[in-house]
């Protein structure tokens, strides 16, 4: 193993001890995890609270691991070990943004073993270590719909829960890559927000004549294609609102129900419902196809791709910062670090 200073033995981890949800956080010492054959080992600076992290904590996310494990998707830092392997030696010493390998191995650590073959991404000196901390899932994700829709000549897509961070982004790179963004959102306070950012079209699914403003805007404005982070009935009204021959993408599971999809839908109007999952969608990319969209990412963590952050904790307080982003999900991200 190849370090670049000194390494303690201990480290502070955040530990979910079953799958149901914060109550089952606790904090513990544990020891410094080892990076084998091309694996970096990260002194981690900040690790956000994302949705998926919130189904993680419930079992409800795609991987199947033991407790107790380590949550936490992603993370930003600074690399002070490598395995054995040429690939690890590119990144000693340098700042990082990583990801957890589906493991049990989470970011929620004060150090985090990830591979060297797509688990990290060096940060550009323009990027801070909090930026950094959230420059992966959410501006990966708003570039991979917007290259999606790009792809299939889509001039306008719907989107739900379009007041998050990731639909904050979208949006911005929608007004740059000029897709309009049909946002849906469920309460006025998230109307305003958008509004205020510049968004055009911003229906609330609480008023009783949605479903009719949803219809009458797909159709205005043609959108085939819609990303839905809601799933369970709000698929169906996606599907029964958009012209024939449309598509419904989930990509998260807010409501904790499946979605709801007719025979109708899928015989005579000719729509479905297909999946997206980032760590899939990058796989299918090569490598000098990762490093153009990465190298993009970077030169927008300041515009289209930033991140507002809205509080700090440091891990030991895990529990309570995830309460806390539960009962606010769109007031800005909230980040988990040992020097906080």
């Amino acid at each position: 193993m190849m370090t670049q200073k000194h390494i303690p033995d201990q480290m502070t981890a955040v530990v979910l001890d079953s799958y149901s949800g914060p109550e089952a956080l606790r904090v513990e010492q544990r020891p410094v995890p080892e990076p084998g054959s091309d694996e970096i080992l990260v002194k981690v600076a900040a690790s956000p609270i994302n949705p998926s992290d919130l189904a993680y904590l419930d079992g409800n996310y795609g991987f199947d691991n033991s407790p107790p494990v380590i949550p936490g998707g992603e993370a930003s830092g600074t690399v002070v070990a490598v395995g054995s392997g040429m690939a690890g030696r590119y990144f000693l010493g340098k700042r990082v943004a990583c990801l957890s390998q589906g493991e049990g191995r989470g970011m929620w650590a004060e150090y985090v073993v990830t591979s060297a073959k797509g688990g990290a991404l060096p940060l550009h000196e323009s990027v801070g270590l909090e930026q950094g901390a959230v420059s992966i899932i959410n501006p990966l994700t708003a570039s991979a719909f917007l290259d999606i829709a790009k792809k299939g000549g889509h001039k306008a897509v719907v989107l739900t829960a379009a007041a998050s961070s990731l639909g904050q982004m979208v949006n911005r790179l929608g007004r740059t890559e000029e897709v309009e963004i049909i946002n849906v959102v469920r309460r006025e306070a998230q109307v305003d927000l958008l509004k205020a950012q510049g968004a055009r079209v911003v229906l609330n699914s609480s008023e009783p004549d949605f479903n009719q403003r949803l219809h009458e805007a797909c159709h205005r404005a043609d959108a085939h294609l819609a990303f839905d982070a809601v799933a369970g009935p709000m698929t169906r009204q996606l599907l029964d609102a958009m012209p024939d021959n449309s598509k419904v993408v989930l990509f998260s599971c807010l409501s904790k129900a499946a979605p709801e999809v007719s025979h109708d839908h899928l015989i005579f109007q000719g729509k479905s419902v297909d999946g997206f999952w980032l760590g899939p969608w990058m796989k299918n990319k090569n490598l000098v196809q990762i490093q153009m969209l990465w190298r993009r990412a970077q030169r927008l963590m300041a515009s289209e791709l930033s991140s507002e952050i809205r509080a700090r904790y440091p891990f030991e307080e895990a529990q309570l910062a995830v309460k806390d982003y539960v009962g606010q999900m769109t007031g800005g991200k909230i980040l988990l670090g040992p020097d906080y």
